[in-house]
């Protein structure tokens, strides 16, 4: 193995990782003001320890979320030392002002939230929580604008060496590309607290324990993902693929498995990319669909891999074939879920339905596959450059690290992701045994 695929796995495992953690607490910090909300309009002790249970499940997710954070952004130096040297100080800005503006916030007032609530009153508390909301959503989109200079660089200018400096903030805070991304990332987010906090809900209905507030967390999370789900197909993923049409024709083509560029081109819903032959294998097509989605009409060309020359395509089309369409396919399942629940809810029927229940309980992993899936697309549709027309990912990794280094400090983070992992089980598991209700109290 060379040194600069270590470097990718290194980085890809560690990324991976992390993000398993941010979605679900951003999720849940608009979950919680709702809830706080209903407590301050409502003066119901009920809603205040629902908003409780989730404030200790969102603190062990930031705890671990931070933990494993803190390691992405010294690998930049360590393993990515030649991209940090030309774009630093571009992505040192947003970094820079996560930390400063938005980790801070967030981290300050989440304490406030878990220990002051008596000092604090309630007007207080819920202020508390609409902080730790916006700290956490501000630094969703100091993360999401960094990586989308890196999709699509704008307000930079390159120097006589070589480097990229900053020349417009503006233009990268309002980057077009960050503006959609950022909301089909954060719609992704609601969605897994929302599938969530409706599983737990369900499973305390089906096991007959603390019914009031699982009805109440199924109530909240099928309400909330019902337009959620909805707005992550449309105008967010919409805008997003649009978006990638437009900057990136290539990655859109591999993502579809579209090897001849065609005039109607059509949508795979499955089938195997063969790239030696440069054909899809058993495809299953709605026809002119691609076109339509992607130009508004039914008959426009959409451009294939063959309008490319081959070190342009992306390294891996099958994997990003494939991610691409586990992220759809999931998100489309997410809607058939979160709309046939919202159906039963307006109907009353929902909490009398086992199979709906079991359905929204065994749902909970299904969403950080789909996160994973989203992330994996946009990360190998940008190869094979680390930012997209302007530095390749081979020129990018530090050239004095060897594969043997990255290989032996990934074995290490694998080793102490496995002990953080079975810990945060724990800790979660010990919650939701516990319940929000206090000691002696029934449901």
């Amino acid at each position: 193995m060379d040194a600069i695929t270590a470097h990718r796995i290194h980085f890809a495992f560690t990324a991976t990782y992390h993000y398993l953690f941010p979605p679900l607490t951003m999720g849940l910090a608009l979950l919680i003001v709702i809830l706080k909300s209903a407590a301050l309009r409502n003066g119901e002790a009920h809603y205040d320890r629902a908003a409780r249970f989730w404030g200790r499940i969102f603190a062990i997710n930031f705890a671990m979320g931070v933990v494993t954070g803190i390691p992405l952004e010294f690998q930049f130096g360590t393993n990515w030392s030649r991209f940090s040297r030309a774009a630093g100080g571009i992505i040192g800005q947003t970094l820079a002002m996560e930390g400063v503006f938005a980790f801070f916030l967030e981290s300050s007032f989440l304490g406030l939230f878990l220990f002051g609530e008596r000092r604090l009153g309630r007007r207080g508390h819920w202020l508390a929580a609409a902080l730790v909301f916006l700290g956490s959503w501000l630094s969703g989109y100091f993360i999401v604008a960094t990586n989308a200079w890196m999709q699509h660089p704008t307000g930079y200018a390159r120097t006589e060496d070589g480097a990229m400096v900053l020349v417009s903030l503006a233009g990268l805070l309002l980057n077009p590309w960050a503006l959609c991304q950022y909301a089909h990332t954060m719609s992704a987010a609601v969605i897994t607290a929302c599938f969530v906090m409706a599983s737990i809900g369900a499973y305390y209905l089906i096991i007959g324990e603390h019914a009031a507030y699982g009805r109440t967390f199924v109530r909240l999370g099928v309400a909330v993902g019902a337009v959620a789900v909805w707005v992550q197909a449309f105008p967010t993923g919409d805008a997003q693929g649009r978006m990638v049409a437009l900057h990136q024709p290539v990655t859109l083509a591999a993502m579809e498995g579209l090897f001849q560029g065609e005039e109607g081109a059509p949508i795979a819903i499955l089938g195997q990319p063969d790239v030696t032959n440069r054909r899809l294998d058993n495809p299953l097509l709605v026809p002119r669909a691609l076109s339509f989605l992607t130009y508004r009409r039914w008959t426009a060309r959409v451009q294939g891999l063959d309008a490319f020359p081959e070190e342009a395509w992306p390294d891996n089309i099958p994997l990003l074939y494939y991610s691409y369409h586990i992220m759809v396919g999931l998100g489309t399942i997410f809607l058939a879920i979160m709309t046939v629940a919202a159906w039963q809810l307006w109907c009353g029927t929902l909490f009398r339905s086992r199979a709906m229940l079991w359905v929204l309980m065994l749902a909970l992993p299904f969403p950080y596959i789909a996160n994973t899936a989203g992330w994996t697309t946009a990360e190998l549709g940008r190869q094979p450059w680390a930012i997209y027309g302007l530095l390749r990912t081979a020129e990018s990794s530090s050239a004095l690290v060897s594969a043997g280094n990255a290989l032996f400090t990934l074995l290490g983070f694998a080793g102490m992701y496995a002990l953080l992992t079975v810990l945060a089980l724990f800790l979660v598991y010990r919650e939701i045994a516990h319940g929000p209700e206090p000691e002696g109290a029934t449901g």
